[in-house]
Protein backbone atom coordinates (compact mmCIF):
# COMPACT_ATOMS: atom_id res chain seq x y z
CA UNK A 1 0.00 0.00 0.00
CA UNK A 2 1.30 3.44 -0.96
CA UNK A 3 1.29 5.84 2.09
CA UNK A 4 0.18 9.06 1.60
CA UNK A 5 3.81 10.85 1.79
CA UNK A 6 5.64 8.00 -0.34
CA UNK A 7 3.08 7.83 -2.92
CA UNK A 8 3.60 11.70 -3.13
CA UNK A 9 7.91 11.16 -2.78
CA UNK A 10 6.82 8.79 -5.77
CA UNK A 11 5.14 10.88 -7.83
CA UNK A 12 7.06 14.13 -7.68
CA UNK A 13 10.67 11.62 -7.61
CA UNK A 14 10.61 8.99 -9.79
CA UNK A 15 8.37 10.43 -12.85
CA UNK A 16 10.99 11.96 -14.17
CA UNK A 17 11.76 8.11 -15.53
CA UNK A 18 8.81 8.61 -17.80
CA UNK A 19 9.81 10.97 -21.24
CA UNK A 20 6.91 12.60 -23.08
CA UNK A 21 6.50 11.09 -26.98
CA UNK A 22 5.91 13.77 -29.27
CA UNK A 23 3.81 13.88 -32.27
CA UNK A 24 1.08 11.66 -30.69
CA UNK A 25 -2.58 10.89 -32.05
CA UNK A 26 -5.07 12.90 -30.12
CA UNK A 27 -6.71 10.04 -27.69
CA UNK A 28 -9.78 11.76 -29.10
CA UNK A 29 -9.22 9.90 -32.19
CA UNK A 30 -8.17 6.77 -30.87
CA UNK A 31 -10.48 4.03 -30.10
CA UNK A 32 -10.43 1.40 -27.07
CA UNK A 33 -7.32 2.37 -24.92
CA UNK A 34 -7.13 6.23 -25.35
CA UNK A 35 -4.95 7.84 -23.26
CA UNK A 36 -3.29 5.14 -20.80
CA UNK A 37 0.56 5.14 -22.59
CA UNK A 38 1.61 1.74 -20.43
CA UNK A 39 -0.77 -0.25 -21.28
CA UNK A 40 -3.16 -1.96 -24.38
CA UNK A 41 -6.16 -4.28 -24.58
CA UNK A 42 -5.02 -6.17 -28.23
CA UNK A 43 -6.29 -8.56 -30.68
CA UNK A 44 -4.80 -11.36 -30.34
CA UNK A 45 -4.64 -14.02 -32.99
CA UNK A 46 -7.10 -16.27 -31.79
CA UNK A 47 -9.80 -13.62 -32.64
CA UNK A 48 -10.18 -12.83 -28.92
CA UNK A 49 -8.25 -9.85 -27.16
CA UNK A 50 -5.31 -9.83 -24.86
CA UNK A 51 -3.75 -6.94 -21.96
CA UNK A 52 -0.48 -5.74 -22.71
CA UNK A 53 1.31 -3.89 -20.20
CA UNK A 54 4.55 -2.09 -21.02
CA UNK A 55 7.75 -1.06 -18.59
CA UNK A 56 8.56 2.70 -18.39
CA UNK A 57 11.42 1.81 -17.25
CA UNK A 58 13.32 -0.28 -19.35
CA UNK A 59 10.79 -0.82 -22.61
CA UNK A 60 9.63 -5.01 -21.57
CA UNK A 61 6.09 -5.81 -22.09
CA UNK A 62 4.16 -8.57 -20.39
CA UNK A 63 1.23 -10.19 -22.35
CA UNK A 64 -1.59 -11.30 -20.34
CA UNK A 65 -4.70 -13.56 -22.02
CA UNK A 66 -7.69 -14.08 -19.64
CA UNK A 67 -9.90 -16.83 -20.79
CA UNK A 68 -12.08 -16.87 -18.15
CA UNK A 69 -13.27 -13.65 -15.69
CA UNK A 70 -10.96 -13.22 -12.69
CA UNK A 71 -13.03 -13.29 -9.37
CA UNK A 72 -10.23 -12.99 -6.33
CA UNK A 73 -7.84 -10.16 -6.28
CA UNK A 74 -5.00 -8.88 -3.97
CA UNK A 75 -4.22 -5.08 -4.64
CA UNK A 76 -1.35 -3.78 -3.17
CA UNK A 77 -2.36 -0.20 -3.84
CA UNK A 78 -5.33 1.05 -2.94
CA UNK A 79 -5.69 2.58 -5.87
CA UNK A 80 -6.99 -0.71 -7.65
CA UNK A 81 -9.66 -1.28 -5.57
CA UNK A 82 -10.72 2.25 -6.72
CA UNK A 83 -11.13 1.11 -10.12
CA UNK A 84 -13.02 -2.03 -9.21
CA UNK A 85 -15.37 -0.37 -7.29
CA UNK A 86 -15.93 2.02 -10.29
CA UNK A 87 -17.97 -0.76 -11.95
CA UNK A 88 -19.40 -2.47 -8.47
CA UNK A 89 -16.58 -5.34 -8.54
CA UNK A 90 -14.42 -4.09 -5.37
CA UNK A 91 -16.16 -7.46 -3.54
CA UNK A 92 -13.97 -9.28 -5.44
CA UNK A 93 -10.60 -8.17 -3.32
CA UNK A 94 -9.53 -9.92 -1.08
CA UNK A 95 -6.35 -9.05 -0.04
CA UNK A 96 -4.92 -5.26 0.57
CA UNK A 97 -1.78 -3.96 1.89
CA UNK A 98 -2.30 -1.65 4.69
CA UNK A 99 -5.87 -1.81 5.82
CA UNK A 100 -5.02 1.60 7.41
CA UNK A 101 -4.31 3.52 4.39
CA UNK A 102 -7.48 2.23 2.70
CA UNK A 103 -10.62 4.74 2.62
CA UNK A 104 -12.74 2.35 0.88
CA UNK A 105 -15.45 1.54 2.97
CA UNK A 106 -17.19 -1.63 1.84
CA UNK A 107 -13.69 -3.08 1.84
CA UNK A 108 -13.17 -2.02 5.35
CA UNK A 109 -16.53 -3.71 6.48
CA UNK A 110 -15.34 -6.90 5.26
CA UNK A 111 -12.27 -6.63 6.48
CA UNK A 112 -13.91 -6.40 9.83
CA UNK A 113 -16.17 -9.55 9.03
CA UNK A 114 -12.77 -11.59 7.77
CA UNK A 115 -13.56 -11.35 4.38
CA UNK A 116 -10.78 -8.98 3.31
CA UNK A 117 -6.80 -9.79 5.10
CA UNK A 118 -4.13 -7.17 5.35
CA UNK A 119 -1.12 -9.16 3.14
CA UNK A 120 1.63 -6.69 4.63
CA UNK A 121 3.87 -4.55 2.69
CA UNK A 122 6.34 -5.40 -0.27
CA UNK A 123 9.41 -5.22 1.84
CA UNK A 124 7.61 -7.62 4.51
CA UNK A 125 4.72 -9.13 2.95
CA UNK A 126 2.96 -12.59 4.98
CA UNK A 127 3.73 -14.93 2.33
CA UNK A 128 1.71 -17.68 4.44
CA UNK A 129 -1.45 -15.74 3.97
CA UNK A 130 -0.87 -14.24 0.51
CA UNK A 131 -0.73 -18.64 -0.34
CA UNK A 132 -3.83 -19.07 2.37
CA UNK A 133 -5.96 -16.62 -0.50
CA UNK A 134 -5.17 -18.53 -3.26
CA UNK A 135 -5.61 -15.08 -5.52
CA UNK A 136 -6.53 -15.31 -8.93
CA UNK A 137 -4.01 -12.15 -9.53
CA UNK A 138 -2.33 -10.10 -7.02
CA UNK A 139 -1.37 -6.60 -8.98
CA UNK A 140 1.19 -4.33 -7.49
CA UNK A 141 3.82 -1.82 -8.86
CA UNK A 142 7.54 -1.15 -9.44
CA UNK A 143 9.52 2.00 -8.30
CA UNK A 144 12.18 0.89 -10.95
CA UNK A 145 13.63 -1.64 -13.25
CA UNK A 146 14.63 -3.66 -10.44
CA UNK A 147 12.74 -6.16 -9.49
CA UNK A 148 11.82 -6.38 -5.83
CA UNK A 149 13.08 -9.69 -4.09
CA UNK A 150 9.19 -10.55 -2.97
CA UNK A 151 7.43 -10.46 -6.40
CA UNK A 152 10.61 -12.99 -7.33
CA UNK A 153 9.21 -15.26 -4.22
CA UNK A 154 5.86 -14.52 -4.97
CA UNK A 155 6.33 -16.12 -8.33
CA UNK A 156 8.15 -19.12 -7.29
CA UNK A 157 5.68 -19.81 -4.98
CA UNK A 158 3.05 -20.05 -7.85
CA UNK A 159 1.35 -16.89 -7.13
CA UNK A 160 0.11 -14.96 -10.41
CA UNK A 161 1.74 -11.45 -10.16
CA UNK A 162 1.04 -8.61 -12.48
CA UNK A 163 2.96 -5.30 -12.25
CA UNK A 164 1.51 -2.05 -13.36
CA UNK A 165 2.47 1.10 -14.19
CA UNK A 166 -0.58 3.62 -13.18
CA UNK A 167 1.38 5.82 -10.66
CA UNK A 168 4.00 6.71 -13.77
CA UNK A 169 1.18 8.01 -16.32
CA UNK A 170 0.84 11.93 -16.39
CA UNK A 171 -2.56 12.77 -17.60
CA UNK A 172 -4.99 11.95 -15.39
CA UNK A 173 -7.20 10.78 -18.06
CA UNK A 174 -4.76 8.11 -18.82
CA UNK A 175 -4.31 7.23 -15.03
CA UNK A 176 -8.69 6.74 -15.14
CA UNK A 177 -8.49 4.96 -18.04
CA UNK A 178 -6.93 1.76 -15.93
CA UNK A 179 -10.58 1.07 -14.80
CA UNK A 180 -10.61 -0.88 -18.07
CA UNK A 181 -7.56 -2.80 -17.53
CA UNK A 182 -9.40 -4.47 -14.07
CA UNK A 183 -12.67 -4.49 -17.00
CA UNK A 184 -10.34 -6.82 -18.95
CA UNK A 185 -9.28 -8.70 -15.78
CA UNK A 186 -13.03 -9.17 -14.45
CA UNK A 187 -14.99 -10.11 -18.06
CA UNK A 188 -16.84 -6.61 -17.23
CA UNK A 189 -15.35 -4.56 -20.48
CA UNK A 190 -18.45 -3.05 -21.06
CA UNK A 191 -19.22 -1.26 -17.87
CA UNK A 192 -15.44 0.00 -17.03
CA UNK A 193 -16.22 1.31 -20.21
CA UNK A 194 -18.87 3.14 -19.57
CA UNK A 195 -17.83 4.46 -15.84
CA UNK A 196 -14.39 5.64 -17.30
CA UNK A 197 -16.42 7.31 -20.70
CA UNK A 198 -18.57 9.31 -17.78
CA UNK A 199 -15.22 10.62 -16.06
CA UNK A 200 -13.74 11.25 -19.16
CA UNK A 201 -17.49 13.52 -20.42
CA UNK A 202 -17.18 15.59 -17.64
CA UNK A 203 -13.37 16.02 -17.00
CA UNK A 204 -13.30 17.40 -20.51
CA UNK A 205 -16.26 19.30 -19.70
CA UNK A 206 -14.83 21.22 -16.84
CA UNK A 207 -10.98 21.99 -19.01
CA UNK A 208 -13.42 22.96 -21.95
CA UNK A 209 -15.42 25.19 -19.26
CA UNK A 210 -11.90 27.10 -18.35
CA UNK A 211 -10.54 28.27 -21.11
CA UNK A 212 -9.60 31.39 -22.08
CA UNK A 213 -9.26 32.21 -17.89
CA UNK A 214 -6.04 33.84 -17.43
CA UNK A 215 -4.18 31.36 -15.01
CA UNK A 216 -4.13 31.51 -12.05
CA UNK A 217 -0.67 30.85 -10.22
CA UNK A 218 -0.04 28.42 -7.97
CA UNK A 219 2.73 27.39 -5.58
CA UNK A 220 2.88 23.82 -4.70
CA UNK A 221 3.96 21.49 -1.73
CA UNK A 222 6.29 22.38 1.12
CA UNK A 223 9.59 20.78 1.93
CA UNK A 224 10.01 17.09 2.43
CA UNK A 225 13.05 16.62 4.72
CA UNK A 226 15.31 19.40 3.21
CA UNK A 227 13.90 19.80 -0.51
CA UNK A 228 11.37 21.11 -1.92
CA UNK A 229 9.88 19.55 -5.22
CA UNK A 230 8.15 21.28 -8.09
CA UNK A 231 6.85 18.79 -10.55
CA UNK A 232 7.94 19.39 -14.31
CA UNK A 233 5.37 20.93 -17.01
CA UNK A 234 4.15 17.97 -17.76
CA UNK A 235 3.93 15.84 -14.62
CA UNK A 236 0.23 14.90 -13.74
CA UNK A 237 -0.18 17.12 -10.97
CA UNK A 238 0.45 20.23 -13.53
CA UNK A 239 -1.23 18.62 -16.06
CA UNK A 240 -4.70 18.89 -13.79
CA UNK A 241 -3.85 21.99 -12.78
CA UNK A 242 -3.35 23.40 -16.01
CA UNK A 243 -6.63 22.07 -17.17
CA UNK A 244 -8.33 23.48 -14.22
CA UNK A 245 -6.85 27.24 -15.36
CA UNK A 246 -4.16 27.16 -13.11
CA UNK A 247 -0.14 27.36 -13.71
CA UNK A 248 2.27 26.14 -11.58
CA UNK A 249 4.74 28.32 -10.36
CA UNK A 250 8.52 26.75 -10.84
CA UNK A 251 7.32 23.51 -13.28
CA UNK A 252 9.68 23.53 -16.16
CA UNK A 253 7.34 23.14 -19.60
CA UNK A 254 7.98 19.91 -21.33
CA UNK A 255 9.30 17.95 -18.49
CA UNK A 256 7.92 15.29 -16.08
CA UNK A 257 10.61 15.52 -14.07
CA UNK A 258 10.50 17.34 -10.06
CA UNK A 259 13.00 20.19 -9.54
CA UNK A 260 14.26 20.92 -6.12
CA UNK A 261 14.08 24.61 -5.72
CA UNK A 262 15.00 26.26 -2.19
CA UNK A 263 13.43 28.08 0.43
CA UNK A 264 14.60 30.98 -0.63
CA UNK A 265 13.18 30.43 -4.66
CA UNK A 266 9.92 29.50 -2.51
CA UNK A 267 9.67 32.73 -0.79
CA UNK A 268 10.29 34.65 -4.43
CA UNK A 269 7.32 32.52 -6.15
CA UNK A 270 5.17 33.27 -3.33
CA UNK A 271 4.87 36.83 -4.00
CA UNK A 272 3.31 36.26 -7.33
CA UNK A 273 1.08 33.11 -6.79
CA UNK A 274 -2.64 33.57 -6.08
CA UNK A 275 -2.49 30.16 -4.32
CA UNK A 276 -0.71 27.90 -2.71
CA UNK A 277 -1.84 24.23 -3.15
CA UNK A 278 -0.90 20.31 -1.44
CA UNK A 279 0.37 21.64 1.92
CA UNK A 280 1.77 18.28 2.67
CA UNK A 281 0.68 17.00 6.53
CA UNK A 282 -0.46 20.58 6.85
CA UNK A 283 -4.29 21.60 7.16
CA UNK A 284 -4.09 24.33 9.46
CA UNK A 285 -1.71 28.10 9.00
CA UNK A 286 -0.29 27.23 12.66
CA UNK A 287 1.14 23.61 11.42
CA UNK A 288 2.84 25.12 8.11
CA UNK A 289 4.57 27.67 10.63
CA UNK A 290 5.74 24.90 12.74
CA UNK A 291 6.84 23.13 9.60
CA UNK A 292 8.98 26.60 9.71
CA UNK A 293 8.03 29.75 10.80
CA UNK A 294 9.47 31.58 7.74
CA UNK A 295 6.10 30.70 6.10
CA UNK A 296 5.09 33.74 8.22
CA UNK A 297 6.28 35.89 5.81
CA UNK A 298 4.87 34.07 2.48
CA UNK A 299 1.96 36.83 1.23
CA UNK A 300 -0.03 33.97 -0.48
CA UNK A 301 -3.23 33.96 1.86
CA UNK A 302 -5.39 31.40 -0.47
CA UNK A 303 -4.16 27.96 0.73
CA UNK A 304 -6.17 24.62 -0.22
CA UNK A 305 -4.71 21.33 0.43
CA UNK A 306 -5.82 17.19 -0.67
CA UNK A 307 -6.03 15.82 2.50
CA UNK A 308 -10.08 16.15 3.23
CA UNK A 309 -10.59 12.65 3.31
CA UNK A 310 -7.22 11.09 4.97
CA UNK A 311 -7.78 7.98 6.90
CA UNK A 312 -7.05 7.84 10.53
CA UNK A 313 -3.66 5.63 9.37
CA UNK A 314 -2.57 8.53 6.88
CA UNK A 315 -4.22 7.05 3.96
CA UNK A 316 -5.44 9.59 1.33
CA UNK A 317 -8.49 9.16 -0.60
CA UNK A 318 -7.04 11.61 -3.05
CA UNK A 319 -4.79 8.49 -4.34
CA UNK A 320 -7.02 6.04 -3.67
CA UNK A 321 -10.37 7.15 -5.52
CA UNK A 322 -8.91 9.98 -7.03
CA UNK A 323 -7.15 8.39 -9.23
CA UNK A 324 -10.09 7.27 -11.04
CA UNK A 325 -12.21 10.20 -10.45
CA UNK A 326 -9.69 12.40 -12.26
CA UNK A 327 -13.27 14.70 -12.83
CA UNK A 328 -13.67 15.62 -9.26
CA UNK A 329 -10.28 16.62 -8.99
CA UNK A 330 -10.36 18.65 -11.43
CA UNK A 331 -13.68 20.19 -10.67
CA UNK A 332 -12.28 20.99 -7.00
CA UNK A 333 -9.40 23.32 -8.54
CA UNK A 334 -11.32 24.91 -11.04
CA UNK A 335 -13.65 25.71 -8.25
CA UNK A 336 -10.87 27.03 -6.73
CA UNK A 337 -8.76 29.06 -9.73
CA UNK A 338 -12.61 30.40 -10.54
CA UNK A 339 -12.70 32.05 -6.92
CA UNK A 340 -15.96 29.98 -6.66
CA UNK A 341 -14.72 27.67 -3.89
CA UNK A 342 -17.40 26.26 -1.70
CA UNK A 343 -15.12 24.26 0.68
CA UNK A 344 -18.34 22.64 1.37
CA UNK A 345 -18.69 21.51 -1.64
CA UNK A 346 -15.19 19.86 -2.38
CA UNK A 347 -14.24 16.28 -3.15
CA UNK A 348 -10.53 16.14 -2.30
CA UNK A 349 -9.65 19.94 -1.78
CA UNK A 350 -9.95 21.50 1.92
CA UNK A 351 -8.94 24.98 3.25
CA UNK A 352 -6.23 25.54 4.92
CA UNK A 353 -6.93 28.04 7.88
Amino acid sequence: MRKLLTYEVLLFCTVFLVSCTAGKVSPLDKEGVRWAEWFDIVPDAHGGESLVVMSPYDGTSDTLKVSSPMTKFICMSSSYIAYLDAFGEDSLVVGVSGIDYISDPDILERYKNGKVFDVGYDSNPDYERILSLSPDLLICYMVSSVEPPFLSKLRSLGIPVLVIYEHLENHPLARAEYVKLFGYLTGKEEPAEEAFTEVERRYLAVRDSVKGRTPSKALLNIPYGDQWYIPGGDNYMSVIIQDAGGEVLGAVQGETSSSVISMEKAFVMSQEADYWLNTGWCDTKEQLLSVDPMFRRFPVQRIYNNTLRVTPGGGNDFWESGAFRADLILEDLAAIFGGEADPSSFNYYREVR
